[in-house]
């Protein structure tokens, strides 16, 4: 390819709006270019790659029994209702109607549609089992699109979906995908580690989400050291610590003026926080069936956790069977007689109240009053108030003890590039999905679900890999393996002439190299060399042919090294061909 004639170009700064490293790269050398919030177009260079990375996914799904098939990226969204995930997903979803009038659906995901693909096509547990993919344009309407290719509304991802007799062959074909994922990204020069994580919208009985360790993550991860636990915050557990039992003391009002946070209170009372109860108020979103019919309500949630401690949204969220969770306003908690700051569980009518599994184990806290200026003394779980719900709703953080070895854990910031689910009968059952056994009982087929988003791996590799100069890609995923680079010479056309001959010979050998023939400055080229980030270049000019033949650089090292012309692409492919045998697993 010819840098003359290349579709887009590169940028000397990045727009305003790019926020970490791989998205202002990523803009600068020519790779995306933003159509809207959270929608990019992928220009010829971004394109390669995104191919290269596909051709990945190919062999090592192939290689774990993968069918490839396409499925549609609109949806009849009778499907979804069938489901109920119609009626539970928010916003993010794409609704619309054709021109008969129909409800439509933008993808989120498949597994609706390979549902509907299964119960026309799967009779016999001879069938089983079986592993169909796709790499197919996915819609989220994300309210929040941040940091280029990182979260976007428009995305391209592999999605697979295994399909089993029983949850022994689900379990099969979920380690075996756990490995594959790993050899996935370790090709594509990603270190990524696996973490437990919420099941979510997918629903099922397990997850894991492999997450790219860097400071620019949404997700936070906690870490065990000792025993290796490692799990979302979303969900992650820890040991909580047992308060002494103590006698239940008089509940008594005491005067707290100005002491609405449980710091100000804590100070105040010279009391430690762990003696505290912590109320927060969220509005949440209840999606159900009355008469067989979809419905939706808001309720006031009170959650109340320890005041050492910090509610779990996405736990409390499970526990109440919410949809959306969003923060109460001040009007909202003062309709249920509640106090914004002095709030109390004692009383209390119009919210559903929910504690964590530790206040009722915590003795003589001291809570609100619903009174502003004045707390509650010695308030005791069973004697002065009970709940509607007691569950895990508190947050676990950095320090907290490892829910198995009792070991501090640490956290880590990181970014989901992957994730897979064990999805039961949750969706089988729903759409009718069944097979006929041995016996010749009908059994509901056991699923998995497993997904890669790639345009956010191609910015998670950038992310990993770059300096101040530009990007520093691996091989595997490079658009081009090398960039020529000719420097016009001033007495003679013989570089032009050698650097037209080598991109043959390249070409020829399977080396198509992204060729810089411009009339630009030496000093130009090799720093938009740099900025594409190719792994080699290769420089002909004057100066490389008195000394010899080509230059060779890589462009993650500052050594450089003549190379015969004649020898110039057997020795480009010794170096991609190193380059490449690095990042293949067992290596």
């Amino acid at each position: 390819m010819k840098l003359s004639r290349a579709f887009g170009t590169t940028l000397r700064e990045p727009p305003a709006e790019a926020e970490i490293a791989s998205h202002r790269l990523l803009l600068r050398a020519g790779f995306i270019r933003q159509l809207g919030a959270g929608i990019f177009s992928l220009l010829p260079l971004g394109q390669r790659s995104i191919s290269r990375i596909a051709a990945i996914l190919h062999e090592e799904m192939n290689a774990i029994d993968g069918q490839e098939v396409l499925m549609p990226v609109v949806h009849p969204a009778d499907l979804w209702q069938e489901s109920g995930r119609w009626y539970t997903i928010g916003s993010e979803m794409g609704r619309f109607k054709d021109k008969s009038g129909h409800d439509m659906v933008l993808a989120m995901t498949h597994e609706e549609v390979v549902a509907s693909l299964v119960r026309g096509e799967i009779r016999s547990y001879r069938q089983l089992p079986a592993l169909i993919y796709h790499i197919q344009t996915k819609w989220r309407d994300d309210p929040r699109p941040r940091a280029g290719l990182i979260r976007v509304r428009e995305f391209t991802m592999l999605d697979s979906y295994s399909l089993d007799i029983d949850n022994a062959g689900l379990e099969q074909q979920y380690q075996a995908h756990y490995q594959a994922y790993f050899r996935i990204f370790r090709r594509c020069g990603l270190e990524v580690v696996a973490v437990q994580s919420d099941t979510g919208m997918m629903g099922g009985q397990m997850a894991h989400e492999y997450m790219y360790l860097t400071p620019a993550g949404e997700d936070t991860l906690l870490f065990c050291r000792a025993c290796s636990y490692a799990a979302n915050r979303q969900v992650a557990r820890f040991q909580k610590p047992m308060p002494e039992p103590e006698d239940a003391l008089p509940l008594e009002k005491v005067a707290t003026p100005g002491a609405a946070s449980i710091e100000d209170l804590a100070n105040y009372l010279k009391i430690p926080k762990s003696r505290t109860a912590k109320a927060v108020f969220l509005m949440a979103l209840i999606k159900e069936f009355i008469d067989g019919a979809p419905a939706e309500r808001l309720e006031l949630a009170f959650a109340v956790v320890r005041g050492d401690m910090e509610v779990n949204e996405t736990k409390l969220a499970n526990l109440l069977g919410a949809a959306e969770l969003r923060p109460a306003t001040a009007e909202e908690i003062q309709a249920v007689g509640a106090v914004p700051g002095y709030a109390s569980p004692l009383g209390l009518s119009g919210a559903r109240v929910v504690v964590d599994e530790l206040i009722p184990r915590a003795p003589n806290l001291v809570a609100g009053a619903n009174e502003a200026g004045f707390h509650l003394r010695n308030v005791n779980y069973g004697r002065d108030f009970t709940a509607d719900l007691v569950g895990d709703i508190a947050a676990a953080g950095e320090g907290s003890p490892c829910p198995n070895c009792g070991q501090p854990m640490s956290s880590q910031r990181g970014v989901e590039v992957g994730n897979i689910f064990k999805l039961g009968t949750r969706y089988s059952q729903a759409l009718g999905c069944e097979y006929t056994n041995e016996n010749g009982e009908q059994k509901p087929v056991v699923m998995g679900s497993y997904g890669i988003g790639v345009g956010r791996l191609l910015a998670c590799v950038a992310e990993e890999y770059h300096d101040e100069n530009g990007l520093m890609l691996p091989a595997s995923v490079a658009p081009y393996p090398a960039h020529l680079v000719v420097v016009p010479g001033k007495h003679s056309a013989a570089p032009e002439q050698a650097a037209e001959r080598l991109c043959r010979q390249l070409c020829a050998a399977g080396l198509e190299p992204l060729y810089d023939d411009r009339p630009e400055s030496a000093g130009v080229k090799f720093m938009d060399a740099d900025l594409i980030g190719l792994p080699l270049r290769l420089t002909v000019g004057e100066r490389s042919l008195a000394a010899g033949g080509v230059e060779f650089k890589a462009r993650d090292g500052e050594e450089k090294w003549i190379v015969p012309l004649e020898e110039a692409p057997a020795a480009a492919q010794r170096f991609i061909d190193e380059r490449l045998a690095r990042l293949m697993p067992g290596r």
